[in-house]
């Protein structure tokens, strides 16, 4: 952002703002080290969980109110180890969100 008397007014009345920035003085830029620091620090991070299963795989739940349930995988999320699997239950696909080690492939 460019600051401006006008820029500057615009964000020191935008509420909840300046308990963030502060409504002393104004702001300083970040300088290219400082961002090169969080861009490194977020590119860091990597999945938390390895996992071989893909969206459409037929997979059997092996643990929890659907054990022995089979479905077919519709998501899988690595960073937090989870899995969406569509099962049938009524005759109507259920989304169902299981761990990684609650479901075997089948």
């Amino acid at each position: 952002m460019i600051v401006t008397d006008e820029s500057w007014y615009l964000v020191r009345n935008t509420p909840n703002v300046t308990g963030f920035v502060g409504s002393a003085n104004i702001p300083v830029a970040v300088t290219p080290e400082e961002y090169g620091v969080i861009e490194r620090r977020v590119g860091e991070q990597e999945a938390k969980y390895k996992s071989d299963f893909q969206v459409g795989d037929l997979v059997v739940i092996a643990d929890g109110p659907f054990k022995n349930y089979e479905g077919t995988v519709d998501s899988v999320d690595v960073n937090k180890g989870k899995l969406t699997v569509l099962v049938v239950i009524f005759d109507r696909e259920t989304p169902v969100e299981l761990d990684f080690t609650q479901v075997k492939k089948k």
